[in-house]
């Protein structure tokens, strides 16, 4: 896998992270806005989707594209992060 070193080493740093605090200063330093807000936004239609919501309504919600919803469909339903991580709140 091109770059798996550096990979490995970003899991490393953000696995250091123990509190909110810690999660703004890295991943200020780390992301844009934008790039932050595309993975919260992820986050978030994995949680509505485990809610049994629609795509309708989850792209009325979060203003997610139907593509990326799709993927984060597929790796709710065939991966492991989001089964593991992801609570239906």
């Amino acid at each position: 896998m091109p770059y798996e070193n550096e990979i490995k080493n970003l899991y490393k740093v953000i696995l250091k992270l123990e509190t909110e605090e810690d999660c703004d200063a890295l991943f200020a330093d780390l992301c844009t806005k934008n790039e932050l807000f595309a993975m919260a936004q992820r986050v978030k239609a994995a949680t509505l989707l485990k809610q049994k919501k629609t795509y309708e309504q989850i792209i009325g919600e979060t203003d997610i594209s139907s593509a990326t919803l799709s993927r984060v469909s597929k790796c709710l339903k065939y991966g492991e992060g989001y089964k593991k991580f992801i609570d239906e709140d």
